[in-house]
């Protein structure tokens, strides 16, 4: 692969993954506080009143359309992005990362595997996840911190910069990487997702030329049925997301601030033993609900402009 070729998809991949985060950054906020292990936010005050201590967390939630109403009844519109400044710092170079990684990986592999085959798709998104959580850990848990500070109408909010500092006397530089274990879990998820992604859009494009895939040049060129390649990312990720996302709570649980959660195995273990099962897919709906669009929305805008600079 050239350098003006890794540009090219590291351009993509960060308008891709900025559009995606803009259009769904409400839906993702919701989705945090429900999978946090604070109750105050969705559950009424008659409710809390009747319960205390570790009764609190068995009180089953309402959906995420309360939890929605809740925030802008006490926080104001507004508070519907929070976390928007990081994750728009954060996701050009996370994605870029990503895609970057992914297709040098691919590259590579496919000189060594069987050209384009399922374990080619695997470990290249496998090696291409480890690389972008690495780097952008930081960012994720300054936004997550930023989506769980639950301040009502007319509190001071607080800023990135106030996290930073708060992050960093509390914890010192580990603390910027608390959450880092649940999200090479869910690597796993990436890896599911590549795997159908890449299957289904071999797929399109075979029947879009007629058959034989020979020409990869050409292949290229004809992939110009962004509905296609929407549906395929929509179908990937909803699979994908379904198996793996208990990774998701376990990695907001560790990110909250002053957490008694230390580790991916001891914070499964809590969830499961205080609040069941059922707590570690809680927020499942609103994540699938942000997670197809973002993704459909990520994955076509990236398909558009490597085929529009391409050429």
């Amino acid at each position: 692969m050239s350098q003006t070729d890794t540009l090219v998809h590291l351009f993509a991949g960060g308008c891709g993954g900025t559009v995606g985060a803009i259009l769904t950054c409400p839906l993702e906020v919701v989705k945090t506080r429900l999978q946090s292990s604070s109750v105050t936010l969705y559950i009424s005050e008659v409710q809390l009143s009747a319960v205390s201590g570790a009764g609190v967390a068995r009180v089953a939630p309402p959906g995420p359309l309360h939890c929605l109403k809740l925030i802008l009844e006490r926080e104001g519109p507004r508070s519907l992005f929070r976390g928007l400044g990081p994750n728009l710092v954060g996701v050009a170079p996370s994605r870029a990362i990503y895609f970057a990684a992914y297709s040098t990986a691919k590259e590579k592999l496919n000189g060594v595997l069987e050209p384009d085959s399922t374990q080619v798709h695997m470990v290249s998104a496998g090696l291409a996840g480890f690389t972008a959580i690495t780097a952008t850990n930081p960012i994720w848990l300054i936004k997550t911190r930023l989506q769980l500070d639950a301040r009502n109408r007319g509190e001071q909010r607080m800023s990135a910069l106030e996290c930073i500092r708060r992050v960093y006397r509390a914890d010192g530089l580990r603390g910027f990487y608390r959450g880092m274990s649940a999200s090479y879990a869910g690597i796993s998820e990436t890896v599911i997702h590549f795997v159908i992604y890449e299957s289904i859009k071999r797929r399109l494009l075979e029947a879009r030329s007629g058959g034989g895939v020979d020409d990869e040049d050409e292949v290229a060129r004809d992939a110009s049925d962004f509905a296609g390649m929407m549906l395929a990312a929509a179908t990937s990720k909803t699979c994908a997301t379904t198996i793996a996302y208990p990774h998701e709570v376990i990695r907001t649980r560790l990110r909250e601030e002053g957490s008694r959660y230390r580790s991916f195995f001891q914070t499964l273990c809590t969830v499961f033993r205080e609040e069941g099962s059922g707590a570690l897919y809680r927020g499942l709906t609103t994540h699938l609900v942000r997670q197809i669009p973002n993704t459909a929305i990520m994955m076509c805008t990236y398909e558009l402009v490597v085929y529009l600079l391409d050429g």
